[in-house]
C-alpha cells in the first residue's frame, strides 16, 4: 500500500497545508476517496457546491479545497486554486498500473527487420511486424499487433489486444486501451453495375503526443493522405473516427460519438456522448457539441450547440412526436392567420 505524508502531498500538488487541531504534517495519506465515503488516511476533495453538504461530516484526513471553503473544512485543508485538477494530479501518486521489466517476453513475435528499443516492453502474444519501430520505454501489451512500417513513440502504452495496422504513426506518451483499432480501412466504396467497387485506402493514421484513446475505439486510415489526431486529444470508449478526419489539439470526445469522413474538428473542442458530425464539414476551435447532437453543417463560431429532444414520460412523448409531424402544417396556418389579422387591422 502506498502512503505519503501530508507535507509531501501538499508539495507535490502545490497546495497550502492548513493543519487541523491535533494533526501533523507527517500524518500519512494512504488513498483517495469521496467526502462521503472517506475514512482516516484518505485524501478527498470538494470541487462542486453540490457536494458541500458532505464536508462537515467527512472522516477524511485531509481535503483539497478552494480558499473560499477552507474555513469550513473540519479536517486538514490542502488549499488549491482548482480542487478537481489537484485531485487528478493526486491520482498519479496512487497509480497502481503494473510495471514490467524491459525486453521481449517469451511468446511475442518480433520480425527480424523490426526495431524495438532495448528499454521497451513487448509482452507475450504481441506481434511486431517488419520495419515497425517501437520507441524507448514503450509498452506493447499482450496480443497486440503492430503492422508493417508503423511507429510507436517513446513511452506510449498499448493495452492488451490493440491492433495498429500498417503505416500508422503514434506519438510519444500516448495510451491506447484494449481492443481499439488504429488504421483500419475507411468506409469507401464506389457504386458499380454489379454492386460496389472497393476504394482502397492508401493513407495512414497520424496520432500526436500525449493522446489517450479508450477501449473499442476505431480510427480509420485515410483514403488519400492521413487521418490526423492532434496533440493531447482525449477519446473515450466506442468512438468512431472515419477516414481523413482531422481532430485538433486537446479536443475531447465522449463515448459513442462519431465523426464522418474528411470532417475537421478544431482545437480544444468538447464532443459529448453519442454526438455525430457529418462528413466534409469543419468545427471551430473551442466548440462544445452536446450529447446526442447531430451536426449537419459547418460551425464557424465557437459556442455550445445542441439538438435532439429531452426525455419525458412515454404518453407525453408519443403525443409530442405526433405534433412534430404537424409543425409545418401549423406554421403555414399561423402564417395565414397573421396575414388575415394584418389585413383586418388596415
Amino acid at each position: 500500500m502506498k502512503n505519503f505524508s501530508l507535507d509531501h502531498v501538499a508539495t507535490e500538488l502545490g497546495a497550502e497545508l492548513r493543519l487541523a487541531p491535533g494533526a501533523g504534517s507527517a500524518d500519512d495519506i494512504t488513498g483517495l476517496n469521496t467526502l462521503a465515503a472517506a475514512a482516516a488516511g484518505d485524501l478527498s476533495f470538494l470541487a462542486s457546491a453540490n457536494y458541500r453538504r458532505f464536508l462537515e461530516d467527512t472522516a477524511a484526513t485531509a481535503v483539497l479545497v478552494k480558499e473560499a471553503d477552507a474555513a469550513d473544512c473540519p479536517v486538514t485543508a490542502l488549499v488549491v486554486e482548482d480542487p478537481y485538477l489537484a485531485f487528478a494530479r493526486a491520482t498519479a501518486l496512487f497509480d497502481d498500473t503494473p510495471h514490467y521489466a524491459p525486453g521481449i517476453e517469451h511468446g511475442a513475435q518480433v520480425h527480424e527487420n523490426a526495431e524495438v528499443d532495448p528499454t521497451a516492453v513487448v509482452r507475450a502474444g504481441a506481434v511486431i511486424s517488419a520495419f515497425a519501430k517501437i520507441g524507448a520505454g514503450a509498452v506493447i501489451g499482450p496480443n497486440c499487433v503492430v503492422g508493417e512500417d508503423s511507429v510507436i513513440g517513446a513511452g506510449t502504452q498499448l493495452r492488451a489486444g490493440v491492433v495498429v495496422y500498417h503505416s500508422c504513426h503514434i506519438g510519444e506518451h500516448c495510451m491506447i486501451h484494449s481492443n481499439s483499432v488504429i488504421g483500419s480501412d475507411g468506409f469507401g466504396f464506389a457504386p458499380a453495375a454489379d454492386g460496389w467497387e472497393k476504394i482502397y485506402q492508401l493513407g495512414g493514421v497520424e496520432i500526436g503526443d500525449h493522446v489517450e484513446i479508450g477501449s473499442c475505439t476505431t480510427i480509420d486510415r485515410g483514403a488519400l493522405g492521413n487521418t490526423v489526431i492532434g496533440r493531447g486529444v482525449k477519446i473515450d470508449n466506442h468512438v468512431q473516427i472515419a477516414h481523413n478526419v482531422e481532430i485538433g489539439d486537446y479536443t475531447a470526445m465522449a463515448a459513442y460519438s462519431a465523426v464522418a469522413g474528411s470532417a475537421k474538428v478544431g482545437k480544444r473542442c468538447l464532443i459529448a456522448g453519442d454526438a455525430g458530425i457529418v462528413g466534409h464539414i469543419s468545427i471551430a476551435d473551442g466548440t462544445q457539441v452536446m450529447a446526442k447532437t447531430l451536426v449537419t453543417s459547418s460551425i464557424d463560431k465557437p459556442g455550445s450547440y445542441s439538438s435532439g429532444t429531452p426525455y419525458s414520460d412515454t404518453r407525453s412523448w408519443r403525443k409530442n412526436a405526433v405534433r412534430f409531424s404537424q409543425l409545418d402544417k401549423i406554421a403555414r396556418k399561423v402564417a395565414e392567420l397573421e396575414k388575415k389579422v394584418g389585413k383586418a387591422g388596415k
